[in-house]
């Protein structure tokens, strides 16, 4: 064990001192000598979560230009990715005696965040001392793609399978590093579509000692414009609860940012140039933003609330699916405004919230078509849920959604409630 231990210190030594966009390939190689494998890499999830790709072993394909994605409905990889359990299987040795190599696929996974895969092809099928240390170098690997993405596109590139428009690229800055956290207190997951193209939805959430802090917001209109009051709406409520403000200070900041924009914007539209006339046109001459604001205590569960003209949330609870139906204030940016009112919701141990925006009921036609879906998925992961509810939109939609689709699953699960096979 001692000796283990070592040989994880001292890969992790090396992987520290590698450039950044080789340091996922070392702890590769290091762990292809340890373990005699003849193949070892590394793949990554894209931003839907419906592939992966190949980004370090012999058989890594593509680049920057031209990624190759491996689809994972149906395959083996989505068996992993989903269950988070390793797979073994028997493989081949061609024109050679012996016995067969065997294939290790193992999750790399970071808080309930489905980074990856780790794919091994090793002489042996693995002893438990072996089956543990490839377990201790995913969540190495976990934190060194976490660590290292910070200073390389490597890691941004295989998580793009198509390429994003400008508003996507600006929309995707606002978004959290991690679509899923899984604290042991709480789950929280989040999802959009069309992961490429549009902008204007979002959602966040931060930790603070005390609460959780989720926001969800759909900014008016489509393409750059929407991705810009989008990325006020978010820097100004990030701005507020940084500084200690609380919901309320959060939203009412969040308007002013977005009324302030939306007069510059009024007095460019006073030119009367051609140009100018198609903007309003366009546009409709309008800067709003509509939001949800939600502090969840971490003790008491006592959960807070602003609904700035937002489509209401749905919670299951005991498996029944309702809508909460809190009273609703004028979005951000629309004048003249009278306030924000800081309302409860009742948040139960045991009840998973899903928060969304109207992108995900245009394709359904009802909400009782993703009331269906939050109850027939009561029993996934909310990382797996969120990524069914974004799919089936655009499945619904023929992959050509007319506005986002964006979701927040929130599960304030009871102790003894494991998810059945989709963990």
């Amino acid at each position: 064990m001692a000796d283990e231990r070592a040989w994880l210190g001292d890969l992790l030594a090396s992987v520290a001192s590698a450039p950044p966009e080789m340091a996922v390939s070392v702890l590769a190689q290091l762990l292809a000598r340890r373990l005699s494998a003849t193949e070892v890499s590394f793949l990554i999830t894209d931003h839907g979560g419906r592939a992966v790709v190949r980004l370090t072993g012999a058989h890594a394909e593509g680049g920057p230009e031209h990624p190759r994605p491996i689809r994972l409905r149906g395959s083996v990889y989505e068996e992993v990715v989903r269950s988070q359990e390793v797979h073994m299987a028997s493989g081949e040795r061609a024109g050679e005696d012996g016995p067969d190599p065997i294939q290790v696929i193992a999750p790399v996974s970071d808080r309930g965040d489905a980074i990856g895969l780790l794919e091994l092809t090793v002489p042996v099928r693995p002893d438990r001392q072996t089956m543990q240390l490839i377990a201790e170098a995913t969540h190495a690997l976990a934190y060194v793609v976490i660590t290292n993405r910070r200073f390389t596109d490597l890691y941004e590139w295989g998580r793009r399978t198509t390429r994003l428009s400008l508003a996507a690229e600006i929309q995707h800055r606002l978004l959290p590093d991690s679509f899923t956290c899984e604290t042991g207190r709480f789950i929280v997951a989040g999802a959009l579509e069309p992961a490429a193209d549009i902008g204007g939805d979002t959602f966040d959430y931060t930790l603070d000692r005390h609460a959780l802090h989720l926001s969800l917001t759909d900014a008016m209109g489509h393409d750059v414009q929407a991705a810009l009051v989008a990325t006020m709406v978010v820097g100004a409520l990030r701005n507020a609860r940084r500084a200690g403000g609380s919901l309320l200070d959060q939203a009412q900041d969040a308007h002013q940012a977005v009324a302030d924009y939306a007069d510059r914007a009024h007095q460019a539209f006073a030119d009367p140039s051609e140009r100018v006339r198609q903007a309003i046109i366009r546009h409709g001459g309008q800067v709003m933003a509509t939001g949800q604001l939600l502090r969840v205590g971490l003790d008491t569960g006592r959960t807070t609330f602003v609904n700035a003209g937002h489509v209401w949330p749905l919670r299951l609870r005991d498996g029944r699916v309702e809508e909460i139906t809190p009273s609703a204030d004028l979005p951000f940016g629309v004048t003249p405004n009278p306030g924000y009112r800081l309302q409860n919701l009742d948040l139960r141990q045991g009840d998973r919230l899903i928060l969304f925006t109207d992108g995900m009921l245009e394709p359904h036609g009802t909400e009782a078509d993703l009331s269906d879906l939050v109850r027939q998925t009561s029993d996934w992961h909310p990382r797996d849920a969120v990524r069914l509810f974004t799919e089936t939109v655009l499945e619904v939609s023929n992959h050509n959604p007319r506005d986002d689709a964006t979701v927040l699953c929130l599960d304030w699960p009871a102790p003894d409630s494991p998810y059945i096979g989709h963990r």
